[in-house]
């Protein structure tokens, strides 16, 4: 077997191996995989795929439920390039390998008294895939992961190896901090930290009109802000987060809260509840008004990543999309409106959150505040006409569509989107003038 080969050297028949993506709306057959150990085995892989003429495509946890990440070539499995490298404290910034899963990232930091200023609320993904993607949590004065790193190095088409950074080949920075996994391999990043915190959050159902009537001022009001809609109700459940003043002690969920509502309620029973609603869609109504009266309030201060993450063990497909932030209350009612017309039942809540604006070119939010819209399907359930239904009230209010999750959209109306989408492809011509890393999603979201 070969060095950081997950395949021997055997006929192409037997190497193909079946590939599909965490929620199952992809998959692929692969000619090959590797594991590789550090990033001069990524050059010998790239190298060798190119002479071979194959593509290639790094994964992470391969939770993006699109075809980014996808290839019927080489995959590069990254999970071996793991862990922080250093901590410069003068600067606030930490070097880290690219295949770190963010959870252990999470930890890591914490260990030595730092941690990323904002997260969102899953921790399964790569922090190579999650910045690659555009990965963001919510809090209107923060912006997304890819706006917090200082440097990348990247394995490029040639085997090259290069570092970017504002003043190192900066247009290569400006596209690779949200790449698409369509410029190189990249193998590390140098990201903005900072000293850990605490948060207090509070999590309350409120009703759907009468939040969203003051969901600016929530948004400006707290650190961290963000709400779920129980579709075919008139009730939500909001988390405000706000940091703690140095010195707070920590007064997490006791083990049996944290239990009960975070394992039994939103995961064992939830994966219940929606194999219900799918044998049973006239159940949904009355599951989640439930379901949403199921979840009290409660407040808890804790280390900023235990608030910021919740366990998600249900499996579903997602679209998200990105607004300027004033839509948000017009984008989420026209799609309560077309739920109650429709004679579809949604059993999963719809997220909502907010972003500051940043200058990451492929960013959802770039140059404006946003708010993001975020609806769900049980893996098991059809999709009818929600996604599209959704997708058409977003086109209509400007939005973006989140890169990792599931959209129609293609070059000709993103180009539209995005001020320096040109630059984007202008450098990707540069670094993979053949396509290396291509895919058919690249195809149709690049051109």
């Amino acid at each position: 077997m070969e060095k950081g080969s997950a395949l021997g050297d055997v006929t192409p028949a037997v190497r193909r191996v079946e590939w599909s993506n965490w929620a199952g709306t992809e998959s692929t057959r692969l000619v090959r995989v590797a594991t590789p150990r550090n990033e001069a085995e990524v050059v010998d892989e790239v190298r060798a795929a190119a002479a071979r003429g194959l593509r290639v495509k790094a994964i992470g946890a391969g939770h993006s439920f699109t075809g980014v990440a996808v290839t019927d070539g080489l995959q590069l499995r990254l999970g071996a390039l793991t862990g922080v490298m250093s901590i410069d404290a003068t600067r606030g910034e930490a070097t880290v390998r690219a295949g770190t899963p963010l959870h252990v990232l999470n930890e890591e930091l914490a260990a030595f008294g730092y941690a990323l200023p904002n997260l969102g609320d899953i921790d399964r993904q790569s922090i190579a895939g999650a910045t690659g993607t555009g990965t963001h949590g919510t809090g209107l004065r923060l912006t997304g992961l890819s706006a917090g790193i200082r440097a990348l190095r990247l394995v490029l088409a040639d085997g090259s190896v290069v570092t970017c950074s504002p003043d190192q080949d900066p247009d290569l920075y400006q596209a690779a901090r949200l790449g698409l996994g369509a410029l190189g391999i990249v193998t590390e990043l140098t990201l903005a930290v900072v000293p850990a915190f605490l948060l207090h959050a509070v999590e309350r159902p409120e009703p759907l009109l009468s939040l969203l009537e003051q969901v600016d001022d929530a948004a400006q009001d707290n650190d961290h802000f963000e709400f779920y809609w129980f579709p075919h109700t008139d009730r939500t459940l909001t988390k405000r987060n706000n940091r703690v003043p140095p010195g707070t002690p920590a007064k997490p969920l006791p083990a049996w809260r944290e239990r009960l509502d975070d394992d039994l309620l939103s995961n064992r029973l939830f994966e219940v509840t929606n194999r219900i609603a799918t044998r049973l869609p006239r159940a949904t109504k009355s599951i989640n008004t439930l379901a949403s009266r199921a979840l009290s309030e409660r407040s808890f201060t804790d280390v900023s990543h235990r608030v910021f993450v919740t366990a998600r063990d249900v499996r579903f497909a997602e679209s998200e999309w990105a607004f300027p932030r004033h839509a948000l209350r017009d984008a989420l009612l026209e799609l309560r409106d077309w739920i109650d017309r429709h004679d579809e039942r949604i059993s999963f809540p719809v997220e909502c959150r907010v972003a500051a604006a940043d200058d990451v070119w492929l960013s959802t939010a770039y140059e404006r505040e946003s708010a993001y819209i975020a609806v769900h399907r049980y893996h098991r359930q059809q999709r009818g006409g929600y996604f599209d239904a959704f997708e058409a009230i977003a086109t209509a209010h400007g939005g973006r569509p989140h890169w990792g999750k599931m959209h129609t959209r293609g070059a000709d109306y993103l180009r539209k989107s995005y001020p320096r989408f040109d630059d984007f492809v202008a450098v990707r011509d540069r670094v993979d003038p053949e396509r290396r890393f291509g895919n058919p999603y690249l195809e149709r979201v690049l051109g």
